[in-house]
């Protein structure tokens, strides 16, 4: 008997979300339907941000002028394999995380380390808005609203010595608040890594909010790491511990399937994924597939790999 094989390609499929709202543009007449699925209101997009307000004290546009993707989007369709590796599970298990209290462990290769609430870490900064793109290995993208504050700035406040040359993000392990480490998906906790030129570059950032209110469970509550001219899967969430160390990295999924995850992770439409292409992706929201675009747009990082093969260090 011939085994049924897919014609089509995980990423090249609408997501469950959209197509389940066919129903939707079906009753709308196409012309209409086709506004209101793409940009327009609908009930369900209905909803607001919900959750504690962050002082944000000034508000950058970063993502070219697009507006922000939905809040529902935004905090219904996440990978976080802490939380399930469905896209729709970690919204529905975020209630197991305690975001607070939440202690940061800054340590390594620094002359100053620092271990401080969440809270205490975020007012010590400061909190800014920043507007990204953020696009996904999977081939989708939104814009995100981030809140929260440079990395750069915790950089130097730590002080790294002469040796530290790579800055490694470590995700809280507890199987009790992130039920998805109850099983062996990944190799726990999930680490993450960059180097420390990448790490003071203006555009990475930590998070501890979007829309102007703290981050939901599932979108990595409550300190994540945003660097947006990477895939997403750089951006380790519910961090604990950042180091500064000599040594690149052991990251979590390079380890897992390196010929699919480098450790660089920049967006490069020239170099695909194994099971798809890295040349087009489709902007949560939108039916329609766009160009993607070399560091997801941002330019401004070309120089930080100047003299690499992008094609070997992806």
């Amino acid at each position: 008997m011939t085994r049924w094989r897919p014609d089509m390609k995980e990423a090249e499929a609408t997501p469950e979300r959209l197509w389940l709202r066919r129903r939707e543009f079906l009753a709308l007449g196409a012309a209409g339907a086709v506004g209101a699925l793409v940009g327009g209101p609908s009930a369900a997009r209905a909803a607001g941000p919900t959750g504690a307000e962050v002082p944000v004290a000034k508000r950058t546009d970063q993502a070219g002028g697009e507006g922000p993707t939905p809040w529902e989007d935004v905090t219904t369709y996440n990978n976080f394999y802490e939380l399930g590796t469905d896209k729709a599970d970690p919204a529905r298990n975020a209630g197991t995380l305690k975001p607070r209290p939440w202690t940061v462990v800054v340590d390594g290769e620094v002359k100053r380390p620092l271990t401080l609430d969440v809270d205490a870490l975020w007012r010590r900064f400061g909190v800014e808005e920043r507007l990204y793109r953020m696009r996904c290995v999977e081939a989708w993208s939104m814009v995100i609203p981030w809140a929260g504050f440079p990395l750069a700035d915790l950089v130097k406040a730590v002080e790294p010595t002469s040796r530290a040359r790579y800055v490694t993000f470590t995700t809280l392990q507890d199987p009790v608040q992130l039920p998805g480490q109850r099983r062996a998906v990944l190799d726990w906790p999930y680490v993450e890594g960059l180097r420390i030129d990448e790490a003071t570059h203006p555009l990475a950032f930590l998070a501890v909010g979007l829309y102007g209110r703290v981050l939901p469970g599932q979108n990595g509550a409550p300190l994540r790491l945003v660097v947006p001219w990477k895939y997403g899967f750089k951006g380790a969430k519910s961090l604990v511990r950042i180091s500064f160390q000599e040594r690149q990295p052991a990251t979590t999924w390079a380890k897992l399937a390196p010929s699919e995850y480098g450790f660089y992770a920049n967006v490069n439409p020239a170099v695909d994924h194994p099971r798809w292409s890295q040349a087009r992706e489709r902007r949560i929201g939108e039916f329609l597939r766009r160009k993607t675009l070399p560091f997801n747009g941002y330019a401004e990082v070309a120089s930080l790999y100047a003299g690499q093969d992008l094609r070997r260090d992806f």
